[in-house]
């Protein structure tokens, strides 16, 4: 069973490069991260954004949609920012026959103090244990894409009820 995983940018792959600049996005660290956890299921990565989500826009999401319908594997991890990844996991429910799992991180997964590792195994864990459907999968929690969304005050997602 093989899995594909889209990356998109977001806090997960920022770059700070000191206390006084502005961040960029930096290459998916998602192959390292996993190559460092011995992960030895069959998965490939495809970049397809490198966009803070908050700048992410219908076109894109749009691409992001296109991206996942075109992959041959059932089985899909995007890493996405946390801003909106809510937004885009709703506009993705309508894809039939395919289990997505949308994942990000709180902090820079290059950041020695990090939720981007555990995030990553958590999310491929998901992703090859649920059915068939568009998921949120942070910090130990899984959420339907229809009944999330994420506190800002408190830094995590939760269940609309």
């Amino acid at each position: 069973m093989s899995i594909v995983i889209l990356t998109t940018g977001g806090t997960f792959d920022k770059v700070y490069f000191d206390a006084n600049s502005e961040y960029s996005i930096g290459e998916p660290c998602i192959s390292s991260i996993l190559d460092e956890g011995n992960v030895t299921s069959d998965f490939r990565i495809k970049s397809i954004l490198k966009k803070d989500s908050l700048d992410i826009n219908q076109d894109e999401r749009e691409l992001i949609k296109k991206s996942v319908q075109e992959c041959e594997e059932d089985k899909i991890i995007i890493t996405h920012g946390t801003d909106t990844m809510v937004e885009t996991a709703k506009f993705l429910e309508d894809i039939e026959n395919k289990t997505i799992v949308l994942t990000g991180s709180m902090q820079p997964a290059r950041f020695k103090k990090t939720d981007a590792i555990f995030n990553s195994g958590f999310a491929f864990a998901a992703a090859l244990s649920l059915e068939n459907g568009v998921y949120i999968a942070m910090n130990g929690k899984i959420f339907s894409s229809d009944n999330v969304r994420k506190n800002i005050d408190l830094g995590r997602f939760e269940s609309k009820n």
